[in-house]
């Protein structure tokens, strides 16, 4: 399989890293909006995104690697015109209209496009689908954290003014003990997660208004406790260098006649490497994606199309003997 790689900050190096450490793939090359000769890659060439048109017949999947904010509802659909394609969309509000305006491109240029792939949406998707198919009484719950969310930290970095930011997806702790106690409690959006901002802004910027705009972003930040920290570039690179993360998906219920069993399903992650798991999560659905354009099977899908045998890289005989 010959793969591109659309973009390249610390999700393309990622998906580059995995995809060298594939024999059956070959990277053709990473396209950037950055001037190439700027861009370091591990050995992959790098050719200017306006380029990507002359690269249709050399791509067997090219691999979207851009911000959920504004990337990817533009370049999905664009891509989607001459390419098959796979995205990390995670605005999670947003998934119907962006698998919409993917698929209407997709099916008309006879493409096929997987977006919201990764850990969540991703993984933690299919977590939720299997444990609701088999304790459709109960309840379902999500935790994210302690860690960097790689979108909400691109979308703070999009406000005019701030230099570069982390942001921390942080569970309350008590909320996640409620649940595993079998409480089954009712919880909103606040009392979940806290958010952990830490900003480094250019001299000179309003940081009352950086503050103000972070904390009022519709599907990011309005809706829960966010606190936001004004550090050096320094402190930055020195204390949040790293983007760990993780998470947890839980799903309590009950069977029995009178309900009498209680049951808990829990699906859990913990990450060195946020961007490097999210990448090789991208390139598994690559192998998926191109596996369904050979069978003529065009348009947009999610993880939920997808069978576990598309996604490996064993043949069936190796999963019925190795993993069955």
């Amino acid at each position: 399989m010959k793969i591109g790689i659309y973009g390249y900050g610390n999700l393309g190096k990622g998906v580059e890293i995995s995809a060298l450490n594939d024999k059956n793939i070959e990277v053709v090359g990473v396209f950037t909006r950055r001037a190439p000769e700027t861009v370091k890659t591990y050995g992959t060439p790098v050719y200017n995104a306006n380029d990507i048109l002359k690269f249709k017949n050399d791509i067997d999947v090219l691999i979207i690697c851009g911000g959920s904010a504004t990337d990817l509802p533009v370049l999905s659909p664009t891509l989607a015109e001459n390419f098959n394609i796979v995205d990390s969309f995670d605005t999670h509000a947003k998934n119907p209209t962006h698998f919409a305006n993917v698929n209407s491109v997709a099916l008309k240029n006879k493409t096929t496009a997987l977006i919201s792939a990764g850990w969540d949406p991703g993984m933690f998707s299919i977590a939720r689908v299997y444990a609701n198919a088999i304790l459709p009484n109960g309840s379902d719950y999500t935790f994210w954290g302690r860690g960097v969310s790689q979108g909400h930290s691109d979308a703070i970095r999009r406000i005019d003014g701030v230099i570069d930011a982390r942001q921390y997806t942080v569970p309350v702790e008590e909320s996640v003990n409620l649940v595993k106690s079998g409480v089954n409690p009712t919880l909103t959006t606040r009392q979940k997660h806290l958010r952990e901002c830490y900003v480094v802004a250019k001299d000179g910027a309003d940081l009352q208004k950086i503050e103000n705009e972070i904390k009022s972003m519709p599907n990011y930040f309005a809706d829960y406790d966010t606190t936001v920290n004004f550090i050096t570039l320094e402190e930055l690179n020195k204390n949040h260098k790293g983007m760990p993360h993780g998470g947890t998906v839980i799903r309590t219920g009950s069977t029995g006649l009178n309900n009498e069993n209680k049951h808990l399903i829990e699906y859990n992650l913990k990450l060195d490497s946020n961007p490097e798991f999210t990448a090789s999560v991208l390139v598994a659905y690559a192998r998926a994606v191109y596996k369904l354009y050979l069978k003529n099977d065009f348009g947009a899908k999610t993880v939920f199309d997808i069978s576990p045998a598309d996604l490996s890289q064993f043949t069936t005989e190796e999963l019925l003997s190795k993993m069955l």
